[in-house]
């Protein structure tokens, strides 16, 4: 069965390298979005399983995002991505419904088909 995910990240190039690493581990990237108010749009049209998501977007940020989600009916398992290194507790990240953070520069050693695998069950 074939993964869908939306790729949420202000940064085109690095949209365009995440798109590249999850179609390598067998994922479809179904959208990709700018910001937060695309990201919700693209989720709600593509009903992904999964969602790699920014922290950092110029409206809202990925926690927001995410919490927006949450609330949803089936909402995507989260990933959250960023350069920023802040530590969040397990506890707050499941609060806001994301599965788990991969720092960015972590992102090409993380077993990205494990992390969305169990959206797709």
């Amino acid at each position: 069965m074939c993964i869908d995910i939306v790729v949420v990240d202000d940064d085109p190039g690095f949209r365009r390298i995440a798109t590249m690493l999850l179609t390598a581990r067998g994922l479809r990237v179904v959208a990709e979005s700018r910001d937060g108010a695309s990201a919700l749009a693209a989720v709600r049209e593509h009903h992904p399983q999964g969602l790699l998501l920014d922290l950092h977007l110029p409206d809202l940020d990925g926690l927001s995002v995410a919490r927006q989600l949450a609330q949803e009916e089936a909402p995507p398992r989260i990933v959250l991505t960023s350069t920023d290194r802040s530590l969040w507790s397990q506890e707050e990240l499941e609060t806001a419904g994301i599965e788990c953070f991969v720092a960015k520069d972590k992102l090409v050693d993380a077993d990205l088909r494990s992390l969305f695998a169990s959206a797709a069950t």
